[in-house]
This record gives structure tokens, sequence and C-alpha cells, in this order.
């Protein structure tokens, strides 16, 4: 790890996708088969995979299930959450860390230049990341004290 972690150093680059057009059953499935809780919705364009939204299994529940909508008369672009955030592969975890907080969201989709889909960064990401940096000082202090009682013989 470097001093200054980022994104794309943090980020799952194996992001599971859908189309706005996708069935919301055949979304579903997806989520189910790859065992996510989210899709990153995209458009091709110009051979790359724009991002345009995010699906969750939360906003099935939430705008289908809990309203008793039949999910399969409803698409992707029907449910999917447009307000997204995203974040770029430089930038600085501690920086998506508080957008994440600021903006009360678990996954940000990680984007290039044109929008294109690079990867996904969770929260579940950044708590692994922080547990290896607590692991680490936890060994250091470990160490201090291992070294004092070598000295002290």
């Amino acid at each position: 790890m470097c001093e200054r972690l980022t994104v794309g150093e943090v980020c799952s680059r194996s992001v599971t996708f859908a189309f706005r057009r996708t069935t919301l059953t055949g979304a579903a499935k997806l989520m189910r088969e790859n065992h996510v809780g989210s899709l990153v919705v995209v458009d091709e364009t110009g051979g790359l995979r724009v991002v345009v939204g995010l699906l969750t299994d939360r906003d099935i529940v939430t705008a289908v299930v809990a309203a008793e909508l039949d999910p399969v008369t409803l698409r992707v672009e029907d449910v999917m959450s447009i307000d997204l955030v995203t974040a770029r592969e430089d930038d600085s975890l501690i920086d998506v860390m508080r957008t994440m907080r600021r903006k009360g969201v678990r996954r940000v989709p990680v984007v290039g230049g044109q929008g294109e889909l690079i990867g996904l960064i969770s929260l579940d990401d950044v708590l692994d990341v922080l547990s290896q940096e607590l692991a680490l000082l936890v060994a250091a202090i470990d160490s201090e004290g291992q070294r004092e009682r070598n000295m002290r013989k």
C-alpha cells in the first residue's frame, strides 16, 4: 500500500452490471447468480459501458415489493437510482469515505474520464482495508512490547 491509498487500489474490478432495459426479474436473477446486492446500470456508448445508475436489492424491495407492483412489468430504469455518486480511480480513499458518509451510500461506481465503468467500491472494501491497517497497528504495539521485554532481560 502507498501512503495515499486511492480508490483504484481498493475497488473491485469485477462488477456485475445491467442495462436500463433489463427486466427487473432479469436483474434480480443477475444479483442472485452473482451473489451481489447491487447492479451498476450502464449504457453502451461508443464501445464504452457508461454508468447511468445503480440498482440495489433494497430498491427492488422498497419500490416494487412494498408497493405491491408487478416486477414482471418493470425494467431496471423504472426502479434504479439516478442521483448517482461516482468516484475516479485516483480519488483518495478518505475522500470517498467522506462522500459515502455525506451522501448516505454504501456503494460507489468507479468511472474513467468518459464516465465508463471501471469498478465498484463498497463499504465492505473500505472495511477490509481498514482492518488490515488496524492489524498493522496492533502488530506494531505488540512488537514494541516484545522489544522492551527483550531489552529488560
